[in-house]
């Protein structure tokens, strides 16, 4: 699509939601590439999406709105690098990425009015942060900003305005591992069964990885263990698996080993990932 070639697509955002309110209005006089000379409105909950999404570190947001097939706008604006969106600031000097240096603001309008491509090659420009509201991670949960373009040298600027209220900041994941101080041995082939514990505040899917090792009189037996989780709050989530010692010519045998181990999952809601950490504890492994 056209429309993703002119701007940088942000990076590290959280999931997209649908606004809870909001508007999205624009236009220009005659002879504005991207507007025609017309006005444009769109209302948030009469567009199949409404959404707005903020960088991870608060320099860059995007609002998409898809008001129906063929129809979609794009408004992406960022803060020089290193910067944060601030309220009540204006940016002047925007430019296009990737004509826009570190020390410029960027801005870029953009989309697909009835399937027909509306972008500029360049532009300048400028954009008000008249009120923003960030939650974790960047996510942009109140937004009321205005915007000027200049489209391919165009002397004629397209004014807009975007008002948006996105729903509360989904919680932050938090998770818990525990091990089983409890474990089975198969004698005579040493076959082992250890597991544990998985809690979550919300789902998740949990990567649970770990080592296992026994020291024994003349030989230390060991394995790798990895296994996957689908985390729900409530209660805690059983988690097992079944090894043989990856040393050669070693086996484990009844009596006490040692795990090491720890839990990541991804975050639904926010680009980052929650990691409990690596545990370590004994478990006693008796005859299954």
């Amino acid at each position: 699509m056209t429309v993703a070639l002119t701007a940088a697509p942000l990076v590290d955002t959280a999931q997209a939601y649908s606004a809870e309110s909001g508007s999205l209005s624009f236009g220009g006089e005659p002879g504005e590439p991207i507007s025609g000379g017309q006005s444009y409105g769109y209302e948030a909950g009469a567009v199949q999406l409404f959404d707005v999404q903020g960088s991870r570190d608060e320099n860059s947001l995007a609002v998409a709105i898809d008001a129906n097939q063929g129809t979609l706008w794009r408004l992406i604006v960022a803060a020089p690098d290193g910067q944060k969106l601030t309220e009540g600031t204006t940016y002047t000097g925007a430019k296009q990425w990737p004509y826009a240096q570190p020390g410029d603001p960027e801005l870029t309008f953009s989309g697909t009015d009835n399937g027909t491509d509306k972008w500029c090659n360049t532009n300048s420009g400028s954009f008000t942060i008249e009120h923003i509201a960030f939650g974790p991670y960047g996510y942009v949960h109140e937004l009321d900003a205005t915007f000027e373009q200049y489209c391919n040298g165009s002397t004629v600027p397209l004014r807009g305005a975007v008002h948006a209220v996105m729903p509360e900041p989904p919680v932050e994941l938090a998770m818990g591992m525990n091990t089983d101080p409890n474990a089975t041995v198969n004698v005579p082939d040493g076959r082992i069964t250890v597991g544990g514990t998985v809690t979550c505040n919300k789902p998740a899917s949990v990567t649970v990885t770990g080592q296992v090792f026994q020291i024994q009189r003349h030989e230390t037996p060991g394995a790798s263990y990895e296994t996957y989780v689908a985390c729900a709050p409530g209660a805690p989530v059983p988690w097992s698996v079944t090894l043989t010692s990856q040393e050669p010519g070693t086996s484990f045998r009844p009596g006490t080993a040692t795990m090491r181990g720890r839990a990541r999952a991804d975050d639904r809601d926010y680009p980052v990932a929650v990691d409990t950490g690596q545990q370590e504890s004994e478990v006693t492994l008796s005859k299954g």
